[in-house]
């Protein structure tokens, strides 16, 4: 399936995209997402950093009030941001409640039968959406990708990247977050992602898709930037300490994980855009290496 063009605006001497396409990975439902492609984008490849969003989000969140395109522009590097989940799969219950189900994807594969045909939102960013952009012959160079997200978002971008060190592919060569869930098995929003999405609970999430139970199993270099706000209402749900903690066990160091609490800042895209200079600047010694 190709991709479909829906909009597309000239931003920061670069161009924001739109497109849609009917998603394998999402059990052939339609998909949508946003591409920013820099200027220098015309003069040949350049490469990738991938924005995950939180629960309730779509493919605009980041790309509408995440405030990275000026210096990703600045620093000659593409932004792509999938959606949360499926859309429109049909299935009982998922557009019951806010944090499960319709943009509450989790960025796993899910293994319970009622949900594993389309809640694979894992192999959509990881593999689908790279191969789909390759197909379309669009200039990104997937052999300088990062990854970053938020809250929800932010638990996709720490696993995601952690899981493809483990399985020694090394997909991304950095990853941040903005208040990630970095102990989903422990948490309320987590544990019930994963006693709905996985055949095995949070048994089988807390293997697969915690951050702070993945760290500890990494032995070589990570490069790791957390920010969180003190201010937080959802602070009980993201366990940074937890994840700092496991992360200074297992010997990674304040050069490979950075975790800064940032006094007085929420939960809301005006904490992100404050700090997203420094995000995209992080992952631009990484891209540009």
């Amino acid at each position: 399936m190709s991709l479909e063009k829906i909009s597309s605006n000239k931003h920061y001497e670069g161009t924001l995209t739109k497109y849609k396409f009917r998603s394998a990975a999402l059990g052939d439902t339609y998909t949508q997402f946003n591409l920013f492609l820099p200027a220098n984008a015309a003069q040949g490849k350049v490469p990738v950093l991938v924005y995950l969003a939180g629960l309730t989000c779509t493919e605009d969140n980041g790309a509408q009030k995440g405030g990275f395109m000026r210096d990703a522009a600045a620093q000659g590097i593409a932004l792509l941001f999938p959606d949360t989940s499926p859309r429109g799969a049909g299935i009982d219950g998922e557009d019951v409640d806010w944090d499960f189900g319709s943009g509450a994807g989790f960025y796993l594969n899910a293994t319970n039968p009622k949900w594993s045909k389309h809640y694979n939102m894992l192999n959509h960013v990881t593999q689908e959406l790279p191969q789909m952009l390759e197909k379309a012959g669009l200039p990104l160079d997937f052999t300088r990708q990062s990854i970053f997200g938020h809250s929800m978002g932010g638990h996709g971008a720490l696993t995601v990247y952690l899981a493809s060190l483990l399985s020694g592919t090394k997909q991304y060569r950095s990853a941040s977050a903005f208040s990630p869930i970095c102990e989903p098995s422990e948490v309320p929003w987590g544990t019930k992602a994963f006693s709905g999405y996985l055949a095995g609970g949070v048994a089988e999430g807390k293997d697969r898709y915690d951050a702070t139970a993945m760290i500890g199993k990494v032995k070589g270099a990570v490069n790791i930037l957390v920010d969180y706000g003190t201010a937080d209402n959802f602070l009980y749900q993201l366990h940074p300490d937890k994840f700092l903690e496991a992360a200074r066990v297992a010997g990674h160091d304040e050069v490979q994980v950075r975790v800064r609490k940032q006094e007085g800042y929420d939960h809301s895209y005006y904490f992100i855009s404050t700090f997203a200079s420094d995000h995209i600047h992080f992952h631009a010694n990484f891209l540009k290496a």
